[in-house]
């Protein structure tokens, strides 16, 4: 099954939703999809806490990580979070295109369609 181009914009902190973000890309990377995860708004402290190995979701966010699939971290609200150092120190990319803030527009531009979670 060959899926389309998806970038997936997650916002919530919620890590029970933000595993369904990581399992969908991964789900879709292995039906040979090109995705993308851009982490938004609270989504974006989740950075901190899914970085500790006892965390639940680590060895998942491990995975995601170690298939490139997160594209970018939100400037504005990885700050407002407390998460850019963590953030810069995974070294995902740190997006302000949009007043700050990571915009669809690129994404929606390369052909990608937009989730958002």
């Amino acid at each position: 099954m060959k899926v389309n181009k998806t970038a997936i914009f997650a916002f919530k902190g919620n890590p029970i939703c933000f595993a369904h973000v990581l399992l969908n890309a991964i789900d879709l990377h292995e039906k040979e999809g090109e995705v993308k995860i851009i982490l938004e708004g609270e989504a974006t402290g989740l950075i901190i806490e899914l970085s500790k190995s006892e965390h639940p979701l680590h060895a998942l966010f491990e995975k995601v990580k170690k298939l490139a699939l997160i594209d970018a971290v939100c400037l504005a609200c990885a700050i407002k979070m407390g998460a850019l150092a963590a953030a810069e120190a995974e070294g995902f990319r740190i997006a302000e295109d949009m007043a700050g803030h990571a915009g669809m527009a690129p994404y929606i531009e390369q052909g990608y369609e937009i989730i958002t979670l």
